[in-house]
């Protein structure tokens, strides 16, 4: 018997448990201080009130013989993908009903993604960058190569003819930099990926974020990216579904490799490997497209994006470089004074009793920078910016 010898070649600790152990080491020997998360990009807002409703209907059907439902299509109930297909419509998208997938989140289908796609491929992954991209394929024991992301090119690296990959993670708005891609750049990838046979996976869990028109909230928005992308988005940051689970993936029925359909490969990869979302949460994510819950949802954005204005306002004033907190709800900071992105956060922590990520912890190009998140409470986070302008 043979064990998969490549999680050896992993971290011994996923980033955030190790802010997790560090948070509570701190605060079991300084029970007095009030320490302020802004780490975890975590929802703090709860559901809104047409997602809550939909949901408690959906739980008194199940309570009833007559509207009584057990097994589910794995790939999503029809009302749901209608309400996907319909809300990329609007944005000027046209997909069909059997593009959209639905799933518990979209880091569960990027890395289970990868079961469409032999070992041996290359994969090109920006560094800094969330770590799920990195560690599944460390997992099956793919070669990784990274680009360049850095501040000189607002890390949002183009691409490199020199190299060539197979497979393509793209994030936009990414996390952790919170860095936006502009279409002329995102055509430049498309451009690449047509050429080179590869395929972009291309994360858009934050698209809800973006407020500027002239701003790509998903690849499909850009000429050829059918034939050579497959699109992964969530209902957990725009609309509080972190711990109810619920998101959604686009693979286009055009997208071919090697004579066969990675649409059809995807559909008997979830018929096969998963047994659907629960009822219960798929109606509650289909009342996040009626109009009433799109106006709830944007409340809700709005919120955290003037908490991402509150701490930008801040840094700005203070002539700290950052990316960010404008399209998307994260802010990338340089670190003041040449400090490392974790001898920062243990000062944070110490001195000002408030919690980021250690922009390192995303990658080496991540050495130097700090990733705050707007997804707090308000009061919380004012005081946040208070405390580190203190320090």
């Amino acid at each position: 018997m043979k064990i998969n010898r490549h999680y050896q070649e992993l971290k011994d600790s996923y980033l955030f448990s190790t802010i997790a152990h560090k948070v509570s080491a701190y605060t079991a020997a300084h029970p007095d201080k009030s320490v302020i998360r802004l780490g975890i990009g975590d929802v703090t807002l709860p559901l809104c009130p047409a997602v809550v409703e939909a949901m408690q209907a959906a739980v008194a059907e199940m309570g009833r013989k007559e509207t009584f439902r057990g097994y589910g299509p794995e790939q999503g109930y029809d009302f749901l993908a209608d309400a996907i297909v319909a809300y990329y419509r609007e944005r000027g998208i046209l997909l069909d009903r059997s593009e959209a997938f639905v799933s518990d989140g979209a880091k569960s289908d990027l890395g289970n993604i990868l079961d469409l796609f032999d070992k041996d491929n290359t994969v090109l992954i920006p560094d800094p960058v969330y770590p799920v991209y990195v560690d599944t394929n460390i997992m099956a024991g793919r070669t990784i190569r990274y680009m360049d992301a850095n501040a000189e090119n607002g890390f949002l690296p183009l691409p490199d003819e020199g190299v060539k990959a197979d497979l393509i993670y793209l994030c936009s708005p990414n996390n952790p930099t919170g860095a936006v891609y502009s279409r002329e750049q995102l055509k430049r990838w498309v451009e690449y990926a047509l050429e080179n046979d590869a395929v972009i996976l291309f994360d858009a869990a934050y698209e809800a974020f973006v407020r500027d028109p002239a701003l790509p909230r998903s690849i499909f928005e850009i000429e050829g990216a059918r034939r050579c992308a497959i699109e992964f988005c969530s209902f957990s940051k725009t609309a509080g579904f972190t711990g109810t689970r619920c998101g959604y993936t686009i693979v286009p029925q055009e997208l071919q490799r090697g004579g066969m359909s990675l649409n059809a490969m995807w559909l008997r990869r979830q018929t096969t490997k998963f047994n659907g979302v629960p009822y219960i949460v798929q109606r509650g994510a289909a009342a996040v497209f009626t109009p009433e819950g799109q106006r709830q949802i944007r409340e809700n954005i709005d919120y955290y994006r003037e908490n991402a204005r509150i701490i930008a306002s801040a840094l700005r004033e203070r002539g700290v470089w950052f990316t960010g907190g404008e399209n998307s709800p994260y802010i990338w900071l340089r670190c003041p004074d040449g400090m490392g992105s974790w001898e920062y956060f243990d000062r944070l922590l110490e001195e000002a009793n408030v919690v980021g990520t250690p922009g390192e912890g995303f990658g080496k190009n991540g050495e130097g920078f700090f990733r705050l998140t707007a997804f707090g409470d308000r009061a919380n986070t004012e005081e946040a910016v208070r405390r580190i302008a203190r320090i």
